[in-house]
């Protein structure tokens, strides 16, 4: 089975508290192994519209990452995150 990644793109509207997600989703990360591969760091927009941040989030499969993003871990901080940052969210499987 192929990997499969979340990529997201976060507009963070609350630096102070968008701490308070990373706290709260780290036991899902734990939980369904996620390995970041992208987060953050300088990048530059080549074409169409970018946001501030770019998260690349590793799983061992679409089942690892899907469970991840539906665990009630990951919809505690989902709904922290929501009050903090504006995302662009899409979990996709790795080429095989």
């Amino acid at each position: 089975m192929p990997k499969a990644y979340w990529i997201v793109r976060v507009s963070v509207r609350n630096q102070q508290r968008y701490p308070d997600y990373l706290a709260a989703a780290r036991p899902a990360f734990e939980k369904y192994g996620a390995r970041f591969i992208v987060r953050g760091g300088a990048f530059e927009t080549m074409e169409g519209i970018s946001r501030d941040r770019n998260v690349v989030v590793e799983f061992v499969d679409r089942d690892a990452a899907m469970a991840c993003y539906r665990s009630p871990e990951y919809q505690t901080a989902r709904a922290i995150r929501q009050r903090y940052a504006d995302t662009d969210f899409i979990i996709v499987e790795g080429a095989a």
